[in-house]
């Protein structure tokens, strides 16, 4: 008898090439998906319910000591279980006081196993101040970057015109649609929208607008669609929104940048955001927790840990860390040195389920991507 220990990314694939019947695999499936919850502000009362409830089918609520006796009337707890354990109990307390009904309409959201194909979406600068200078090209260049790009892997291309770099200031509407127009135009009549998705990285309704009636289908706005002229646009055209959180604006945003709780209050914006593009008409959306975009070192490394903690949103998630100096202050290095701390964030952040990445090295992307792509996918059986 031989024995080995699995690390499982498809359970349900894994139990049906074993031969186990549909149903079984289904079942067997979401009992190997352990979870770990972290709740804060739990009234004491609905601690006691959900510690007995949790051991009741097998899961566990980690809790301080004195909850037995109501020490303090509310306390943060961690729920571990199942995919099944969470079904359950999404059930089970929605007879329960202490506002467990709420918390019982939450942990489904949790165990969305549902997966997207991994992208790469390949930056084009139309500028002369974007922080790194190879992704600055001039319209003589541009396509012919384009189909490099395409060649080399990309499935979205990203275009801007106006530097978001930590410090860069904003530039008129006209001079940005200026600096894009031709680019835009060329695209458009050489059909390479046919080859790759194009999304615009703005957040200016006068480039929006041009651009999606010239083939563009994604609207990258690093605001977060705070423009509702932005968001009808976005419906009009049926155009995909990414929204990005950004604490401040890029003149002032790292300056000594501030959060109570990081993941809480970025998903809290996020979640508000989609909620209004969705009651516009956006139906395709797409959250980017805005990695260095009001930001320190810390908060960006707790964003990229527990990033899959934004999936139960429900939206794909994107992740841009190409080059940026959160690299520099983990190791000393100038942006031409950035390529491998790069890719480490980037196959990290796959691996915590983002599906979109988005860098200014495509080529080199596709490549470790395909390399991870393949060790995930070997099984033992």
């Amino acid at each position: 008898m031989e024995i080995f220990k699995l690390k499982i990314d498809d359970a349900k694939s894994l139990y049906n090439k074993l031969g186990c019947d549909k149903t079984g695999s289904l079942i067997l499936s979401k009992k190997s998906n352990l979870h770990t919850l972290y709740i804060k502000s739990l009234h004491v009362g609905a601690a006691n319910i959900l510690k007995q409830d949790a051991l009741s089918i097998g899961a566990d609520l980690a809790v301080p000591t004195g909850v037995i006796t109501a020490k303090q009337k509310y306390v943060d707890a961690i729920l571990i279980g199942t995919s099944k354990h969470f079904e359950t109990l999404s059930k089970k307390e929605l007879a329960q006081p202490f506002d467990l009904k709420t918390l019982a309409k939450k942990l489904n959201s949790f165990i969305n196993n549902k997966i997207y194909k991994t992208k790469i979406m390949g930056v084009l600068n139309a500028n002369e101040d974007s922080f790194f200078k190879d992704s600055r090209f001039n319209e003589s260049q541009a396509i012919s970057k384009i189909e490099t790009l395409i060649t080399d892997g990309a499935d979205i291309i990203d275009i801007g015109a106006v530097s978001s770099r930590p410090g860069s200031s904003p530039v008129k509407p006209e001079i940005e649609l200026k600096r894009v127009k031709n680019i835009v135009d060329s695209i458009y009549e050489q059909k390479l929208y046919e080859k790759a998705a194009f999304s615009i990285d703005s957040y200016e309704p006068l480039v929006i607008d041009y651009v999606l009636n010239r083939g563009f289908k994604i609207v990258n706005d690093i605001t977060g669609l705070q423009n509702e002229e932005v968001i009808k646009l976005t419906a009009k055209y049926n155009a995909t929104a990414v929204i990005m959180h950004m604490q401040n604006n890029p003149t002032n945003m790292q300056e000594s940048p501030t959060y109570e709780n990081v993941i809480l209050e970025v998903e809290e914006f996020l979640k508000k955001q989609a909620q209004k593009a969705q009651s516009f008409g956006v139906e395709d959306i797409i959250l980017d927790v805005g990695i260095g975009f009001g930001k320190t070192l810390e908060h960006n490394l707790l964003l990229l840990r527990n990033l899959e903690h934004f999936r139960h949103l429900g939206f794909e998630l994107l992740i841009g860390a190409s080059r940026k100096s959160m690299i520099d202050k983990i190791v000393s290095s100038s942006i031409e040195q950035r390529l491998p701390g790069t890719l480490a964030i980037h196959l990290e952040a796959i691996n915590n389920k983002a599906s979109i990445i988005r860098c200014h090295d495509v080529k080199e992307h596709y490549q470790a991507i395909k390399v991870q792509e393949a060790i995930n996918k070997q099984e033992i059986l």
